[in-house]
């Protein structure tokens, strides 16, 4: 792993050529690494959790608040949980010489479309250090070799998991990078020795990067995610999913952020999901409609409609008509994960055919956006971007593609 001693652009040098190695590994040698680092993780779990104490404990004394201090921490179940990942990236089909596409050209060359590394990818990370494992477990299996970068309040943690990682690897694959907004911003520029950053945080890291990104980025977005109540829904069974969406984990991107009811059942739903609601601590924050069917909720501003809130507070508006709350989602969603509540198959369709979001749900909540959820083992985060990978970003999105091309002795005419 790299030490502080090191330059942006070594780390990058190094990381570029053990990039060319790793993309040469086989499957089994891949595989043993990740188990070997899933074993380490366990083992090693007194070690990360005394670092992971530091980080809380400067999180209390700078005024964390519940959601960062959240994602920030470690326990030993969480900590199993990530090695049961990587063991579950082990097990994933190797993404590297998939075959695509192939044919066989009138003119007899046969062409085959394979799945190839991405090269060196350059994750930036904010407050998760669950990340750090994800991230790396990902590039090991896909053939990339990764430089780390989190953010100083998971500092130890990150360090920790960096270097337990770094351990099973072969030399300089996967690397971590302390410093400031100076690194970031050199790490961004890095033309022809890194050939992606993804950037995994709040609207002001993604802003830093674009201002000086020279290199490509997905950006995993921030979620804005929202429920819509349909007339026809099941609404027993929608007051589960809201709650759902809300409560389970209020401080992740796939938390639902705003709730949308048909005006046809909005009187039936809306104070029975309230009160599930209240019972569980969350604020409402409603529209006119919605408060003049449950009086007790704040009014919302235009504000909290584009708000990612990841606190439990919901913002709950009254909608028309289907088309209403399409337009809705549209206007404020980020193009994360949106859902809807029905037992109308044409308005399910139609919900799925017309709204903009990388994951559209139907009667399911928008936790599920996930890597691991989605078997794909892990994720290092969840792309709103429409070019090259939009969704969970896993062992495929770190992959380009190449196309093998065979002969004998053929010439253009």
């Amino acid at each position: 792993m790299a030490v502080t001693s090191a330059t942006v652009r070594e780390i990058c040098v190094d990381a570029k050529r053990a990039s060319r190695s790793l993309a040469q590994l086989d499957t089994g040698a891949k595989d043993a690494a990740l188990l070997a680092l899933a074993d380490a993780l366990v083992e090693r779990t007194p070690e990360i959790l005394e670092a992971n104490a530091r980080d809380l404990e400067a999180g209390r004394e700078a005024g964390l608040s519940p959601a960062l201090t959240d994602r920030l921490r470690l326990d030993a179940a969480r900590i199993a949980a990530m090695a049961d990942g990587v063991r579950q990236v082990a097990a994933l089909p190797d993404p590297v010489g998939e075959v695509t596409d192939g044919r066989r050209l009138p003119n007899g060359l046969d062409v085959r479309k394979v799945r190839v590394p991405l090269g060196v990818v350059g994750v930036v990370y904010e407050a998760r250090p669950n990340v750090t494992i994800d991230a790396a477990a990902l590039c090991l299996k896909s053939g990339n070799a990764i430089i780390l970068r989190g953010s100083s309040s998971a500092a130890h943690s990150n360090a920790v998991l960096a270097s337990i990682a770094a351990s099973v690897a072969p030399p300089n694959a996967i690397q971590y990078l302390g410093g400031g907004r100076e690194e970031l911003a050199e790490l961004a520029t890095q033309e022809g020795l890194v050939d992606l950053v993804i950037p995994r945080g709040g609207e002001g890291l993604k802003a830093a990067l674009r201002a000086v990104a020279t290199v490509p980025v997905i950006y995993a977005a921030s979620g804005n995610c929202h429920v819509f109540v349909d007339a026809s829904a099941d609404l027993e069974r929608a007051v589960d999913v809201v709650v759902n969406a809300k409560v389970q984990r209020p401080g992740v991107c796939n938390a639902a952020e705003t709730l949308l009811v048909h005006a046809d059942v909005a009187d039936a739903f809306l104070p029975v999901a309230a009160a599930a609601l209240r019972e569980r601590g969350v604020q409402l924050r409603g529209d006119e409609r919605a408060r003049g069917i449950v009086g007790e909720m704040v009014p919302a501003t235009d504000e909290d409609w584009d708000t990612e809130f990841l606190a439990l507070v919901l913002a709950v508006g009254v909608v028309d008509s289907l088309e209403d709350a399409i337009d809705h989602v549209n206007a404020h969603g980020s193009g994360h994960s949106e859902a809807i509540l029905t037992r109308d198959t044409a308005a399910a369709r139609a919900f799925q055919r017309a709204v903009d979001a990388a994951v559209v749900y139907v009667n399911a909540s928008t936790r599920f956006t996930d890597g691991g959820e989605f078997g794909m083992g892990a994720e290092i985060g969840n792309s709103t971007q429409k070019l090259h990978a939009r969704g969970p970003i896993g062992l495929r999105e770190l992959c380009t593609t190449k196309y093998l091309v065979e002969g004998d002795g053929h010439v253009r005419a």
